[in-house]
């Protein structure tokens, strides 16, 4: 298989996790027969400094070209002050609208060794395995543009949808929790808001055409509660823009560290833009001490969604239980009894297993 994938590393430590993915995808293709290549662009607050523009055209030119493109991350105090138009988080919006990124997915697992550096009990969040499904297009952060009005003392926010943006990401999360443990909560506002009745109404005529699906609708507020209180209620959850981003900001402290949190961003058919959810870190770049392994398990999600290569994606999965569990940790993890290592080493543990891997395959296979 050969493939083209587009870097975006961005601002902090954007680069330095971006790099560490880049070696582990390497080593899969070295090791399961596949060409990766790579280009890498501006995004965010380097591209402002460097471009006069959070999201060059040349940017979306070559994201549009590519099969698939690896985000680090954007943004940082350096950029505070700048004008709405100059600030490096409309980078990240302009290139997730101009690649029509409209399902975001966001899997929340807890590693059973890393339950003690969850803010919950251990009891709480023991056998959490969640994927929050997340509109990425429409609703508030796309509407109608904000204004003020009455000499800046009242403002304007528009929050819209048309019934296909619904029913596109609604059809995304059947799918998913098809393959999963067949449960589907609908997270919606409502009692309050006409888009949310339209959602309800939407959800409610797409489960006809899954029937082996349980299907629940949940308020915002009930919901954000269920996520602290049994956050292993939850298989496949569902909903808008703004609750999604706010549910899955919630839902990712149950891991303990933003470090260990992959998603991807994917349209219609199988290209997607890959990136962790922790934010650039500034205050630690540069210093080789940043978690990779949210940026590695996001090209584990490339390798799944946009190449289709199932198996190897699970090799670099079972790559990141395994130097957990034999104790390697970055310092935001702080596993008990562990080894602490920077972003290097962590990285070179993973690869290690994957080429370990790779041989004990073929060795087992000569014998099939």
């Amino acid at each position: 298989m050969t493939k083209k994938i587009v870097l975006l590393p961005g601002d902090g430590i954007g680069a330095e996790v971006i790099d560490s993915a880049k070696q582990v995808l390497d080593a899969i293709a070295e090791e399961y027969n596949h060409t990766f290549s790579y280009e890498t662009h501006a995004i965010g607050g380097s591209a402002i400094d460097e471009h006069g523009t959070p999201l060059p055209d040349e940017t979306t030119a070559a994201c549009k070209s590519a099969d698939a493109v690896l985000l680090g991350a954007v943004g940082g105090p350096k950029w505070d002050q700048n004008p709405s138009h100059l600030r490096p988080e409309k980078g990240l919006l302009g290139i997730r609208k101009a690649l029509d990124l409209f399902a975001n997915l966001r899997p929340i697992q807890g590693f059973d060794n890393l339950l003690h550096a969850s803010p919950l009990k251990e009891e709480v969040v023991k056998g959490s395995d969640l994927l929050i499904v997340r509109e990425l297009t429409g609703g508030l952060y796309f509407g109608t543009p904000s204004e003020r009005r009455n000499n800046g003392h009242s403002v304007v926010d528009t929050l819209a949808y048309e019934r296909a943006e619904i029913e596109r990401i609604v059809d995304k999360a059947f799918q998913a929790a098809s393959i999963r443990r067949k449960h589907l909560t609908s997270v919606d506002k409502a009692n309050v808001l006409e888009s949310s009745k339209l959602w309800r109404e939407v959800v409610e005529e797409k489960k006809e055409n899954y029937p082996d699906i349980t299907v629940e609708h949940m308020l915002v507020d009930a919901a954000a509660m269920r996520l602290i209180t049994n956050p292993s209620y939850f298989d496949v959850i569902v909903t808008e823009n703004m609750f999604g981003d706010i549910l899955s900001d919630e839902a990712s402290v149950l891991t303990g560290s933003l470090g260990m949190l992959p998603s991807a961003s994917l349209r219609e058919d199988s290209f997607g833009l890959y990136e962790p959810v922790h934010g650039s870190a500034p205050d630690i770049a540069g210093q080789g001490i940043a978690n990779p392994l949210a940026m590695i398990l996001s090209a584990a999600l490339l390798l799944r969604h946009s190449f289709n290569l199932d198996n190897e994606a699970r090799i670099v999965e079972s790559a990141v239980q395994n130097v957990l569990e034999q104790g390697y940790h970055t310092g935001d993890l702080n596993i008990i009894d562990g080894q602490k290592v920077g972003t290097e080493k962590m990285t070179e543990r993973v690869v290690d297993y994957i080429k370990s891997n790779s041989a004990t395959n073929s060795i087992m296979s000569c014998y099939a």
